[in-house]
């Protein structure tokens, strides 16, 4: 998809108009579409960084970094209802995997996938590492994505 704009922000560098628009696209796929009522926002937003894919000034999608001593993780994957025929999931998440390896290129990777998203997330070389359960009554897998 042409003209996309690529940021990528620690939370405390987001102005309130971005925090705002992450934090209603985040509302508006996690708990309306999925009908999933549970606490979106967390305490790992303070210490966050945010990729934000924008198309025409408005986010068409969106991951959270964590970054800990022992590992990385990729969450809150989502890609506006508007984008999702445009194969913007790829982009963000090689922007994500990109920019995780600018870190530190031996610390893993890990993921807590929805199940259906699977293939999806393989295609990075992400594997599965535990059996399927239920988070907020969807089902998930947790994977990982080791260093290169």
């Amino acid at each position: 998809m042409d003209n996309i704009e690529v940021i990528v922000k620690k939370t405390q560098d987001l102005s309130p108009e971005e925090l705002v628009q992450i934090m209603i696209e985040r509302v508006k796929v996690f708990v309306v579409e999925q009908n999933c009522p549970y606490q979106e926002i967390d305490e790992e937003d303070f210490n966050a960084e945010h990729v934000i894919l924008k198309k025409d000034n408005q986010i068409a999608a969106y991951a959270r970094l964590i970054k800990t001593e022992e590992d990385f993780r990729i969450g809150r994957v989502i890609v506006v209802k508007a984008y999702r025929k445009n194969k913007l999931g790829y982009q963000l998440m090689d922007t994500a995997i990109e920019e995780l390896r600018k870190v530190d290129t031996k610390r893993p990777i890990k993921i807590s996938a929805q199940e259906h998203l699977l293939k999806f997330y393989g295609s990075f070389g992400f594997e599965r590492t535990s059996e399927t359960y239920l988070e907020d009554g969807i089902p998930h897998v947790d994977m990982v994505l080791e260093a290169d």
